[in-house]
């Protein structure tokens, strides 16, 4: 899952490779990447641990025979699986982290394979696995629903914010934005293209904004939805860059129809801007009272609460010192523990066990 452009799961798995060998140094731990390895980009989410490369890419034909093969090479005591490529095959001790159930829910913009392998390999691999994740209450409740499996089995551990994402200072923003070009004072969009991310409606929404619109959803995005002139697309940003940019909004707007948890919301108030999100998904549980919720149907309630937002100077502070005491209590170090605590219990071993002596 880790190639190309980083999305919410790629980070996820990531952040944890970052944190397992510090946390847990007497345990032993490799990473299996796709058949290029890891992207030379990852900055300051490149893992220093040993990478063994599959044989083949995620979800191809060869996936699952590639997986088995990998697994029998590397004969770990346990595997955790961070996204729904589980190895149905393998006989071991299987953790398994299931972010949502969009494929399911949502089958209408996979196709009928992506819904296949959710019901052949998905489902019942998830029900023999040791070890079940997942990130939200929602995605616990939409899992067990369409997968048949019993609420209880899934442990929720929700995602975290690295301590990179903070406030940054005047002359961190002044750099960035001649760098990018970014216009003085701008909204921020983080998504992609896939429908369900819901950026037409802030194209529709955008002719009246309060400030021009920085988006960042892949080459492309901008025309494709039809944003108007003066919004400034961004095809990718580099890991570095990523908390200067969400510093700089006067807010993020997220208008997405299905989220299984919703990262950039958290990232965005541990950096002092503003959230404005859909009451869609998982969206409310992630944000809860430190932003602003809204309709992903009605364009001109996005406009309107912009404009709040950037014209109500309490409001803004508000939302700010909410979103950071919301974002402060989420962080990757804790997601690491419980998922150590995890393997524990899968490896049938005490809680806490994983600790140096």
């Amino acid at each position: 899952m880790v190639e190309g452009r980083l999305h919410g799961i790629a980070r996820y798995a990531l952040e944890l490779a970052r944190r397992l060998p510090r946390l847990a140094p007497a345990w032993d731990f490799s990473v299996l990447a796709g058949p290029r390895g890891l992207p030379p980009e990852l900055g300051p989410l490149t893992p220093g641990l040993p990478v063994h490369r599959c044989r083949a890419g995620f979800l191809s034909l060869a996936e699952q025979p590639a997986l088995l093969e990998s697994l029998a090479r590397v004969r770990p005591s346990l595997f955790h699986a961070t996204s729904f490529s589980l190895p149905a095959a393998w006989p071991g001790a299987l953790v398994a982290t299931l972010h949502d159930a969009n494929h399911l829910a949502l089958s209408e913009e996979y196709g009928p394979g992506r819904v296949a392998y959710y019901r052949l390999i998905v489902g019942p691999t998830a029900r023999r696995a040791r070890g079940l994740i997942t990130v939200s209450g929602f995605s616990r409740d939409e899992l067990s629903r369409r997968l048949g499996v019993p609420a209880a089995r899934f442990e929720v551990i929700p995602n975290g914010v690295d301590d990179r994402f903070a406030p940054q200072p005047p002359e961190v923003l002044r750099a960035l934005s001649s760098r990018l070009a970014l216009p003085p004072r701008y909204l921020l969009a983080v998504g992609n293209a896939k429908p369900f991310k819901n950026l037409s409606l802030l194209a529709r929404a955008a002719p009246k904004l309060p400030l021009p619109l920085v988006l960042l959803a892949g080459a492309g995005a901008a025309a494709r939805h039809g944003f108007p002139p003066g919004t400034r697309e961004l095809s990718a940003v580099a890991e570095t860059d990523l908390p200067a940019l969400y510093a700089g909004a006067e807010a993020l707007l997220l208008p997405s129809r299905y989220e299984g948890f919703g990262l950039p919301v958290l990232e965005a108030m541990a950096c002092g801007t503003p959230v404005l999100c859909s009451r869609a998904g998982a969206l409310p549980e992630v944000a809860g009272e430190a932003a602003l919720l809204l309709s992903p149907d009605n364009p001109d309630a996005w406009s309107t609460a912009a404009h709040r937002v950037v014209e109500d100077g309490g409001l803004r502070a508000g939302l700010v010192e909410r979103g950071r005491q919301r974002a402060g209590a989420s962080g990757w170090d804790a997601c690491a523990v419980r998922t150590l605590d995890a393997y524990a219990a899968a490896l049938r071993l005490p809680p806490g066990s994983w600790r140096a002596a």
